[in-house]
């Protein structure tokens, strides 16, 4: 459920990164690292609760993520604080995209989702 209140606001931002020495192109294994920084911007403490990633490939193929919290834990913030994580994720093809959101639970017992905007996980040389 969404919930367009400002109350619960977060901004994410997402930078990525190539991993050549984890990648294997011979056999189509293209790895990537991103590391999101998640800022609550709104004006009650909330708590990461889980995870939903939709994970497409270069050839349109989609894989759906679902989990509890983020490597391993489900930070709670307070109005102000950011948490910052670096996972990865695997592609059979040099280009993808990643996007999907965060549920998370409000102090005050709201339940809603946090987006996590589309972006793009590439090797260099292939997206100018």
């Amino acid at each position: 459920m969404r919930v367009v209140d400002r109350k619960y606001a977060f901004n994410i931002e997402v930078q990525t990164q190539y991993l050549p020495e984890q990648s294997d192109e011979r056999d189509e294994r293209y790895v990537f690292a991103y590391t999101i920084t998640l800022e609550n911007v709104g004006t009650v403490p909330a708590q990461l609760i889980s995870r939903h990633w939709i994970i497409t490939d270069g050839n349109h193929q989609v894989q759906e993520v679902r989990g509890l919290g983020v490597v391993g834990e489900q930070p709670r913030l307070e109005p102000g604080q950011s948490f910052r994580y670096t996972s990865g994720a695997a592609l059979p093809t040099p280009v993808g995209t990643m996007r999907g959101s965060y549920q998370m639970l409000a102090d005050d017992g709201t339940r809603f989702e946090a987006p996590i905007p589309e972006f793009t996980l590439s090797i260099p040389r292939v997206l100018h």
